[in-house]
């Protein structure tokens, strides 16, 4: 594959990952050579080439490739905790953020701290993938922690997009709360809110 700014990639039959690869701005020539077709990519710093050559062609295509598109991932763990900064109702209603990255000492640091509508303290562990029992069990000692330094109700809720089911049962003894929360939305929020500055929404 060669691309319109000079980068060059060799593709085996699977597998995403190029075996060989040019960077952007190497020299591409062609020439016929013994019956084949051979094709050198160079680059000037380091000095490099490589040379492809091909003894049977299939296909040859060309066109112009346009990059319209938005990146897939939607958002990143830290991303999502920003668009729950922005609007905690992605959560629960009522929801008003206190802190982020609260430091509880050799506990770790929370995501977000919150108070609830009812003024139950909130701790909020997210995470972009499904939930495990590790992502349970540093909740339950966030509030082990925290529950040592306050005089207050506190709930724990686990942000994700789903839990694994062998974290279900850990999650209920714990009387800990699941909240699904998808990537999806969290980009949508930010996509909204691109100039919002986070401050503003933490008191």
């Amino acid at each position: 594959m060669i691309k319109q700014d000079g980068s060059v990639l060799v593709h085996r039959p699977t597998g995403y990952e190029p075996v060989n690869w040019q960077p952007p701005k190497c020299m591409v020539s062609v020439k016929a050579e013994d019956g084949s077709l051979v094709v050198i990519a160079t680059r000037q710093q380091p000095k490099e080439s490589v040379s492809m050559e091909f003894k049977e062609i299939s296909l040859v295509a060309t066109g112009d490739l346009v990059d319209q598109g938005e990146f897939a991932l939607h958002v990143t763990e830290e991303q999502m905790k920003q668009a729950v900064l922005i609007l905690p109702s992605l959560v629960e209603t009522g929801l008003k953020p206190l802190q982020e990255e609260k430091n509880l000492g050799d506990a770790g640091f929370t995501d977000i701290v919150a108070e609830d509508k009812n003024g139950n303290f909130v701790i909020v562990e997210l995470k972009r993938v499904p939930a495990s029992k590790d992502a349970v069990m540093q909740l339950q000692r966030y509030l082990d922690t925290l529950g040592k330094r306050i005089n207050r109700p506190i709930r724990g809720l686990v942000v994700a997009p789903e839990i694994r089911r062998n974290a279900q049962p850990l999650l209920a003894s714990l009387k800990l709360e699941f909240v699904r929360l998808a990537p999806e939305k969290c980009f949508k929020v930010l996509k909204s809110q691109k100039d919002t500055k986070l401050s503003q929404f933490l008191s």
